[in-house]
């Protein structure tokens, strides 16, 4: 079920605010980099700040499609997939994964301005989920906003560990 409110207002828009707050501070630390800095790890993670921003778009990109689509949308996918979306594979560039990723964050803007926050679909099973649960598509919106800004925590140690540059402070 969708609305088809132009300009969202009320919850959606504190929920969009929000959202765009934490995509922000992820950006924020990629400013200035080139694309070998974005590539390199800074600490014992895996974690590089342009594989950062490639895995929190393909997160948003693949929760919002579940709440349109319901559980088909979360697929596995290839193991060696999932790994190479935490880092910058040759090719990549950190121009590119930032204009994916802001595609990825008008599709979701427009979808929160027309989906019913209400509808809901069963969880896939995993071990992390609860059997038989369902998310509502406010409940995703608010899994969004919490990777977003755990990610952006992330990328505000691995920037500084690069550099010395800070998101904030």
């Amino acid at each position: 079920m969708t609305t088809t409110e132009a300009h969202p207002t009320g919850e959606r828009a504190d929920l969009l605010e929000s959202l765009a707050l934490h995509r922000g501070f992820l950006r924020q630390t990629t400013r200035g980099l080139t694309d070998e800095q974005a590539a390199r790890r800074t600490t014992v993670s895996e974690l590089c700040l342009g594989g950062l921003v490639k895995h929190v778009a393909g997160v948003e990109q693949r929760w919002l499609s579940f709440a349109v689509e319901g559980t088909s949308a979360m697929a596995e996918g290839d193991p060696a997939a999932w790994a190479d979306q935490f880092r910058m594979l040759p090719g990549e560039t950190l121009a590119d994964l930032l204009a994916a990723y802001e595609r990825v964050a008008r599709r979701t803007d427009d979808l929160v301005a027309t989906l019913d926050l209400d509808a809901s679909h069963a969880l896939p099973a995993a071990p992390w989920f609860t059997p038989g649960a369902r998310w509502s598509v406010r409940r995703v919106l608010l899994h969004v906003i919490a990777e977003t800004a755990q990610h952006a925590g992330h990328a505000d140690i691995i920037r500084e560990s690069l550099d010395g540059a800070k998101t904030m402070g």
